[in-house]
């Protein structure tokens, strides 16, 4: 058979049939994946970069990049996530109570938490589900460095290997569509098709400048807080000069008793014929703070977080911290949050009845308190719109249609006290609805807060 045969493409066009009891089933297989697979044929894909190293210098040395993963992993884990069911809010389902409590040993929080932390240092996140007779029972974060990919001769993932101790452990992805035991979240890579390119890999240039920048002060504070001089020796006639003992003795006497930061200011006692001359620092040498901070602020960039909220001077591209911290939510967590909620669905959902195929988990810009002073903006920009009609601005608010026949009610945010007033000619037999209520609450309004009054609706008294 000729060696390149197996590149054609098989009777189905991009699928490939497998037969298990006699009957066949297809699976997606991309033509372009065969090509690539000609270099791997079914060996691992090991990760193209030193995660140690990055770690180590840029997460446990660097003091920016570790408040950049810090930051982004506690607010993207804070973010509360929802269990919906056909655009219904789910208050208690098994998934959502498995995401509460992943495991003995972490809450959900740190779950999240660890999760958001590989990812950013890594550009990879690795979830396992463990079941027990076809339950799910437990989730557990994984450490990117252990785990490789494994590729098959048709470019596809077809399992995970998790090694430790020279012990490996091969998590099989099954072909036949049922769920996967492991949850691979990556970053963008322009080209690996299998690994994501995490942050600080692309900071890795500003965070050796900044770590060097602060190696070059502590060691200039080191000597006395000054840079270092000349001893120069005028000798006699015939002996201009030093022997290599005077020489030794001289430089180990310096060593000594003049360097290091608690000899700083000692008076320098010197032989006749030495004279100590100072060498200072020129402008562009005094200029490596700048420097520094410039490295720090192209870190932060390359997180995702805005410099103010660091701390760092010199920044004054968002007019106030609000501003800057509003940015980072909406540009860097709630995008984030929103991706792993997707992935999440898509992982958990084979693990569901088919009646449930409806369930994702969501995150809404509404459900973040660093967001809701936006929330409340538009809550109140829809209420004043006379134009609309009551359905479409439930639409634009994200809430259910109403029920057919079901009286509707405006909302708007009171600015004094926090009673509810209906008046006796509103056409309502009772006072709203408990389910209503209970529905605006969950979109961040509690009655004490609200106004509530009839609409004007057909029949009603203009």
């Amino acid at each position: 058979m000729p060696i390149f045969d197996f590149l054609r493409k098989p009777s189905h066009s991009n699928a490939r049939s497998l037969k298990t009891g006699g009957n066949a089933f297809d699976t997606k297989a991309s033509a372009t994946r065969s090509l690539m697979a000609y270099h791997h044929m079914g060996a691992a894909v090991w990760t193209p970069r030193d995660y140690a190293s990055l770690a180590r210098n840029g997460f446990e040395k660097n003091i920016i990049a570790y408040r950049c993963v810090r930051m982004i992993a506690e607010a993207a884990a804070s973010a509360p996530l929802k269990a919906c069911l056909s655009d219904q809010v789910l208050s208690d389902h098994p998934l959502l109570a498995l995401l509460k409590k992943p495991n003995n040993e972490q809450s959900g929080t740190e779950l999240l938490e660890t999760l958001y932390g590989f990812l950013q240092t890594s550009g990879n996140g690795y979830l396992e589900a463990v079941s027990l007779d076809g339950v799910l029972r437990e989730l557990h974060v994984l450490r990117p460095d252990r785990m490789k990919v494994r590729a098959g001769v048709n470019g596809w993932i077809d399992g995970y290997e998790y090694s430790v101790s020279n012990r490996k452990h091969i998590f099989p992805v099954p072909i036949d569509g049922s769920g996967s035991p492991i949850l691979h979240i990556k970053l963008f890579h322009p080209v690996n098709d299998h690994y994501g390119m995490s942050p600080l890999e692309v900071a890795a240039g500003n965070v050796d400048l900044h770590n060097t920048a602060l190696a070059w002060n502590k060691a200039l504070l080191d000597n006395a807080a000054r840079p270092s001089g000349a001893l120069v020796y005028s000798g006699p006639e015939g002996a201009e000069n030093l022997t290599s003992a005077q020489f030794d003795r001289l430089k180990s006497e310096l060593e000594n008793a003049y360097m290091g930061a608690g000899n700083a200011g000692k008076p320098l006692v010197l032989d006749g014929g030495l004279d100590w001359r100072a060498m200072s620092l020129s402008p562009a040498d005094m200029d490596f703070i700048e420097t520094k901070n410039a490295a720090a602020r192209e870190i932060a960039l390359a997180f995702g977080v805005p410099p103010m909220l660091l701390g760092i001077p010199g920044d004054n591209t968002y007019a106030n911290y609000r501003e800057a911290n509003l940015a980072f939510w909406k540009q860097t967590i709630l995008p984030l949050v929103k991706k792993t909620a997707a992935a999440l669905t898509n992982w958990l959902t084979p693990h569901l009845s088919s009646e449930e195929r409806g369930f994702a988990f969501r995150c809404d810009a509404g459900d973040l308190d660093a967001l809701s002073g936006e929330q409340d903006a538009l809550w109140q920009r829809v209420t004043n719109a006379d134009f609309l009609t009551d359905q479409e601005k439930r639409e634009i608010l994200g809430l259910p249609p109403l029920a057919q026949g079901a009286q509707s009610l405006e909302t708007t945010i009171k600015p004094s006290n926090g009673d509810i007033p209906f008046p006796d000619n509103a056409g309502l037999e009772d006072t709203p609805s408990t389910a209503l209520l209970n529905e605006m609450t969950v979109n961040g309004f509690v009655p004490d807060d609200l106004n509530v009054r009839p609409l004007r609706g057909e029949g009603a008294n203009e």
